[in-house]
Formats: structure tokens, C-alpha cells, sequence
């Protein structure tokens, strides 16, 4: 994508008072929740949570054989069908009715162009309500041969194998006579890519946003190695990513997945939520509301703590994996789900994961001589043991929501706010504010997006009065939180 640079005066309004000061540095730690990858590592383990496989009905000849071209000629993208654009179309049409908000922001961006100039190179879930926030980023007039967005070059399909995958990143990062200037990321594996293989890249990328736990963890494992080369912004933990887009997407996805690949009933079900982070508890939430009956794993004594006074009882996997009906993994981390656990489950067990990788279920584990794969439905996978138990796999493990259901659209409105605001402080900032490191959004610019998304509710916000405001010792306009807070 091309941008050209503008000023940056107005989108200042929305930083501190104090113009100068820095993002809040999250602290580098050793050792974060639930985490345990490395950046060394291969990133093959979370290619497939943006993509699923194909079921019998698609076609059957990949997208990189075939010859297309878009309505202007151009074939310099790569999806499963351009024919399928229309529709896409009036899909994208209808997610921006939902999306009112990030609307706003961009008819004030194409004022302002406040990311004229930059080059994006991104790597994340492909939906339509990401194709919104596309046409928010994208340059109509400078088109690179989008087939779905304008100004957007598109190299994605349902149904991707793993090389499918890693082809798809190298095709947006190795381009002639263009190179990016900025990274999106969700979940490392673009910025992996590029640390591996075109390294010299860095030398003009001005800033990396990055949305998901597991890939804002390699970047702390960078900087922690002292190999991050350029400034990143963790977006993940932002409150209007962490408290609506992990919690109440997920509240109301996780019911959606599992409804259309099992059509199961959960009143009396026991269900065990692997993880009580804002995705866990999101989860858990929804199926306790249906009348299931809900355990949670954890590893951190607090979140712990908060599911035990949330009414659920805290267990290890090994304790209930002999009763449960479901297992569900959102902890971000490898092996939860291990060969041993799959081994006791009861027959007809439901297991499936709404963590960001697929790593989280030991499938590997799975694809043995002495088992039987069976494939039920689109998505949807019978595992049969010699004795003729069944356990029920959603998505190969992957992400449920994104690859068995839908998710909400104004929730990733908010969530895609955020990410193109840290996109243009991140390009917009003058040289020397930012260092080789990782860094929060300011709770200034969390409260300016959840206030976007107000006019929707029709929600009216009280204001402080000039005494109230020295009493607290606030700026009436906000921030309203500390730096720290979460």
C-alpha cells in the first residue's frame, strides 16, 4: 500500500498534554502468562489460525496455478476466486454498517492523510470487516492491483497449506520496486518472516504494530535480546483491544463456532476453559449463561483467584479430562491439550481452541497409524482410537471463531480503531520519541476510540465540573486512567 506523509498537528489533539512524552513502556518480562514460544522458533505453528482448510465442494486447483485478473487488469494479487468480488463487495457493505465508527476515522484520514507516503505491508485475518479497515489505510490512487481492496495488493484464500502460507507473506515483503515502510502485524509471523529472510528491510521501516499476545511476546522476546531494530506498538495490551475485542468478541463467538459445527445443546454440559484471560473468561461467560457447567485451568494465581469468585471451579486438565464434554484452550501457549489428555477423554469429547495459534492441541500427536481421521462436516474432524472412541476435533485445532463461525463487527471496529491510530502515531512521530522497543498506547488514545464508538449506543458521557477535575486532580477532557492501568 503507498501513502504519502502529512502533518500530524490534529492527530496530536488526541495525545497527552504533554506532546512530548513518550508511550508507556511496557515492562520487559521473563517468563508472561501463559507463554512460552520463542522468536527462534519456527513460526509454523501459528500460520494456519488465519487460515482453514478446504472442504470437499472448493476447487480443488490452488490459487497460485491459476491466471487471474482483476476489473483493471491486473494480477498482482492472489485469492481463491476473483470471480466471488461482487459479493465481496456488498459483504464489505455490509460490515461498514456496523463499523460507523472507523467510518468517522476515515473520512477524517482522507482530509488529513495523516499516513500519506507510508508503504504497509500487513499480515492478518482476512474478513471483511479487516477489508474496512483496509480501505481506511489503502490510496485509491495508487492502486496495486487489489482485487477486493482499493490500493491493496491481497494474497489469501480459505483452505492455505503451510507453504501456501509462508508464499503468500513472501509475496507482500518481496516486491519489486516497492518496499514497506511499516508492518501490521497479527501474531508475529510477518515480522518473523522479514527478521529471516530480508533482514535489510528494517533499515526503512519506521514502526511495527502488533495486535496478538502471542506476537506481541516475540517482540518482547527481541527486545529483551536486544534485536529489535525498530520502534513497535504492543496493541494487544491497549484497553480497547484486551476488553472488548479478546472478552466480548470471544463471549459471543465461541457459542457461534461451536453451534455450527456441532449443533450441540450446553444446559448440563461440563465444559472445561483452558486459560481465564480475558478470553477465557469471555467464554466462560457464555457457556455458564447457557447452562453449562464450567471449569477453568490457570497458572496465574490471580486470574485464578477471579474465576473462583466468578462462581467456577479451578482444576487441573488432568482432574476432569476423564468427565468433561468439551475442552477449549485460550491460553496462547503449546501443549495444553497433550496426547496423554486426548487419550482419557470420554468418547464424542468436543475439543477445539480459541487461543491465537494452533499449537495450544498436541495434533501432531494425533496423526498416528493407530488412529482413524474421519472427516464429518466442513471443519469438523472425528479422531477414532483403535477401540472405537471418538473425539471431536473443530478446525485442526485452530482458531474457532475465524475458522467455524463469524466474529462481531463493531467489536473488531473498535480493535481496528486502534491499530490505524497507533499505525499513525508510530509513522508520524518524530525521530528520537520512539527507541527500539516496545510500547503501549497512551490511555488518552484507548478513551478517544472508545468514545468513537459511543454515538452508537446513543450514550450520553457526564463531564467533570472545574472543581470535580482538581479534586481528582484530572484534565476534564481526559486521560481519565493512569498509564498503567488494564
Amino acid at each position: 500500500m503507498s501513502w504519502s506523509r502529512g502533518s500530524a498537528s490534529t492527530w496530536d489533539q488526541i495525545q497527552f498534554a504533554d506532546d512530548m512524552q513518550e508511550f508507556t513502556k511496557f515492562p520487559t518480562k521473563t517468563g508472561r502468562r501463559s507463554l512460552s514460544r520463542s522468536i527462534s522458533q519456527s513460526s509454523t505453528d501459528s500460520y494456519s489460525s488465519a487460515a482453514s482448510y478446504t472442504d470437499s465442494s472448493d476447487d480443488e486447483v490452488s490459487p497460485r496455478e491459476k491466471q487471474q485478473t482483476n476489473s483493471k487488469g491486473s494480477s498482482n494479487f492472489c485469492v481463491k476466486n476473483i470471480k466471488q468480488a461482487e459479493f465481496g463487495r456488498r459483504e464489505i457493505e455490509i460490515a461498514e454498517q456496523d463499523m460507523s465508527a472507523l467510518i468517522s476515522l476515515r473520512k477524517r484520514a482522507q482530509g488529513e492523510k495523516p499516513l500519506a507516503g507510508a508503504k504497509i505491508v500487513g499480515c492478518t485475518h482476512i474478513t471483511a470487516q479487516t477489508a474496512v479497515s483496509g480501505c481506511l489505510l489503502g490510496d485509491p490512487a495508487d492502486s496495486k492491483g487489489a482485487p477486493v481492496l482499493p490500493g491493496v495488493a491481497v494474497f489469501a484464500w480459505k483452505g492455505e497449506s503451510e507453504d501456501d502460507f509462508w508464499w503468500c507473506i513472501d509475496r507482500c515483503v518481496n516486491v519489486d520496486g516497492w518496499q514497506a515502510n511499516m508492518i501490521l502485524d497479527d501474531g508475529g509471523d510477518l515480522t518473523h518472516w522479514v527478521y529471516k529472510k530480508y533482514p535489510s528491510v528494517f533499515k526503512k521501516i519506521r514502526g511495527i504494530v502488533e495486535e496478538s499476545v502471542t506476537g506481541v511476546h516475540r517482540l518482547y522476546q527481541l527486545s529483551k535480546a536486544g534485536k529489535l531494530c525498530v520502534p513497535a506498538m504492543n496493541v494487544n495490551d491497549s484497553v480497547t483491544k484486551q476488553k472488548f475485542d479478546n472478552l466480548y468478541c470471544c463471549r459471543e463467538s465461541i457459542l457461534d463456532g461451536l453451534k455450527r459445527t456441532t449443533d450441540v445443546m450446553f444446559g448440563g454440559k461440563q465444559v472445561v476453559v483452558c486459560g481465564y484471560g480475558e478470553v477465557g473468561k469471555g467464554c466462560c461467560a457464555a457457556l455458564k449463561a447457557l447452562g453449562a457447567i464450567v471449569y477453568v485451568t490457570e497458572i496465574d494465581p490471580i486470574c485464578a483467584l477471579q474465576a473462583c469468585m466468578d462462581g467456577f471451579r479451578v482444576v487441573k486438565l488432568s482432574e476432569v479430562i476423564r468427565q468433561v464434554d468439551v475442552v477449549i484452550t485460550c491460553t496462547g501457549n503449546k501443549n495444553v491439550v497433550t496426547r496423554e489428555h486426548l487419550d482419557r477423554m470420554k468418547n464424542s469429547c468436543i475439543v477445539c481452541n480459541m487461543g491465537h495459534s494452533n499449537t495450544e492441541i498436541d495434533v501432531t500427536s494425533l496423526r498416528m497409524p493407530e488412529l482413524t481421521w474421519e472427516r464429518v462436516r466442513s471443519q469438523v474432524d472425528h479422531v477414532i482410537w483403535p477401540d472405537g472412541k471418538r473425539v471431536v476435533l473443530l478446525a485442526e485445532g485452530r482458531l474457532l471463531n475465524l475458522s467455524c463461525s463469524t466474529v462481531p463487527t463493531f467489536v473488531l471496529s473498535i480493535t481496528a480503531t486502534t491499530q490505524a491510530l497507533a499505525l499513525i502515531e508510530l509513522y508520524n512521530a518524530p525521530e528520537g520519541r520512539y527507541k527500539q522497543d516496545v510500547y503501549l498506547l497512551p490511555k488518552k488514545m484507548d478513551e478517544y476510540v472508545a468514545s468513537l464508538h459511543l454515538p452508537s449506543f446513543d450514550a450520553h458521557l457526564t463531564e467533570l465540573t472545574d472543581d470535580q477535575a482538581k479534586y481528582l486532580g484530572l484534565n476534564k477532557n481526559g486521560p481519565f486512567k493512569p498509564n498503567y492501568y488494564r
